[in-house]
């Protein structure tokens, strides 16, 4: 469509379309429903922005993280594109503004958290709008069994409905098969009216690599050594905070310069961090996976995984913010057996047992004012924490406030109790969830340990065809 051709070039600076883009934006133009799966840094959100800009009404973007779609919005304005977003970064007057607007009539695209539709006033200003498609994007969050479950993003179906049911765009960079059925399950479609665009998984310049060792001083040696070997931009992943800044005291040690980015340091040095690594040359970067959404940067020569992921899925993205220019690029996981601990923790720690529910359910029961009162700590006091990195009891709350067993918040000491224990808290259901997340990290195992080629064993994980030898992995390549 010469249109969207034109907005493609006049917007967005890019002569042709990749890959199928254009085919999802013909199919989306005719009213049509779309999953699309593309890897990492391929141009997924032109899908949804050029539809945006030719459909009349509004486009909501559904989006994980505030940080990703501040940047996003910031960029869609630099290209003079009326696009805004709503979350809990702004203030109450800044919200106010911006409900006014969006009920006046003003931009083209949206973006918000699924949470925000716990909102009154949002839905009651969205009412006022006729909303002609709705973006979902990281769409792996909305199932029950993707690497990323967010319990709002079950509400889709919901929020859908409550938005007219207008025409829908699911994405995500990888989804297994199961995963992408649970996906048009909770959209509340049937298979057969949405249009599944897988464009693969293939990325031929990125040399994969598994390095058997032990303990930390032999994972410093293969930082500094691939350090050496290959200077350009590298970023290393660790699943620790705590792992992250053991490293970073070792690498200091050793004069090498690098960056630092984790959850645990405020929002604005990390933005300052994001930005230091965006705009320079040969930056080495210490990360945990809360670096990595929205991060294009081409030209990033190493991904370094110094710590077992806990999943394909995981796994997959994160490698896949390498050699994005098309060049070769290493992708190498440094497996320490010990460090499968810490993968067995988050699985404990994400999926509280029956009994922690049950637990902490009385203690809210009996000392709701007690519990607002003297917050989180007291609580884990209470239910005899002994892990401080032990993310049971937020992850608790979290499921509680999303079935309506409670209501606001220990943050703002309103938090109250409204019922009993939902049943999707049953213990046959966190069963459930538990066994598939130990399949997930007995995969990265297999991956491991594989004397074959690591390409194949992804490939089939995700549902896609192969050749059975890749020459893009040190299996392949007899390399080391």
């Amino acid at each position: 469509m010469q249109q969207a051709h034109d907005i493609l070039t006049s917007h967005f600076g890019h002569q042709k379309f990749r890959a199928r883009q254009e085919e999802i934006i013909d199919t989306l133009l005719a009213g049509k429903h779309c999953l699309v799966m593309m890897p990492t840094g391929m141009g997924k959100s032109i899908c949804y922005q050029i539809p945006a800009l030719l459909l009349d009404g509004l486009t909501l973007v559904i989006s994980p993280l505030i940080a990703l779609m501040q940047d996003q919005v910031s960029a869609l304005r630099a290209k003079g594109i009326d696009a805004t977003f709503i979350n809990s970064s702004l203030t109450a007057e800044q919200r106010r503004q911006r409900y006014d607007e969006v009920g006046a009539g003003r931009y083209k695209l949206l973006y918000v958290t699924p949470e925000r539709f716990r909102k009154k006033e949002f839905i009651d200003i969205l009412a006022k709008r006729s909303v002609t498609l709705l973006a979902v994007d990281e769409a792996h969050c909305i199932s029950e069994w993707g690497h990323d479950f967010r319990p709002d993003y079950t509400r889709i179906a919901e929020i859908r409905a409550i938005t007219g049911n207008p025409t829908t765009i699911a994405l995500t960079a990888t989804a297994t098969p199961e995963v992408q059925l649970d996906i048009i399950n909770q959209l509340g479609l049937d298979p057969q009216e949405i249009s599944v665009f897988h464009q693969g998984i293939e990325r031929p310049n990125l040399i994969l690599k598994v390095h058997d060792l032990f303990g930390v001083d032999q994972k410093l040696f293969a930082i500094l050594e691939n350090r050496q070997r290959q200077p350009g931009n590298a970023i290393v992943y660790f699943s620790l905070i705590k792992s992250l800044e053991t490293m970073s005291q070792l690498l200091d040690e050793q004069h090498v310069p690098h960056l630092v980015y984790h959850g645990g340091l405020e929002q604005g040095q990390r933005r300052a961090v994001q930005k230091k690594f965006m705009g320079g040359e040969n930056n080495l970067i210490l990360a945990t996976n809360a670096f990595g959404m929205g991060v294009d940067k081409d030209n990033i020569r190493m991904v370094i995984h110094a710590e077992i992921p806990g999943s394909m899925e995981s796994y997959y993205q994160e490698i896949g913010r390498a050699g994005r220019d098309g060049k070769a690029s290493e992708c190498i996981l440094l497996y320490d057996q010990s460090d499968l601990l810490i993968q067995m923790d988050f699985i404990k720690w994400n999926n509280p047992e029956a009994d922690f529910h049950n637990r902490l359910w009385q203690i809210l029961h009996d000392d709701i004012d007690e519990a607002n009162g003297l917050g989180l700590a007291w609580i884990k006091d209470k239910m005899l924490f002994k892990h401080k990195s032990d993310f049971r009891l937020e992850t608790c709350l979290g499921l509680f406030d999303r079935y309506g067993v409670t209501e606001g918040s220990l943050d703002k000491r309103t938090l109250r109790l409204c019922g009993p224990l939902a049943p999707q808290l049953h213990p046959k259901k966190i069963a459930a969830k538990v066994l598939s997340e130990q399949k997930k990290l007995h995969l990265m195992v297999q991956y491991i340990k594989i004397k074959g080629c690591r390409k194949g064993l992804i490939h089939d994980y995700f549902g896609m065809d192969h050749a059975d030898v890749c020459n893009a992995c040190d299996n392949c390549l007899n390399i080391s």
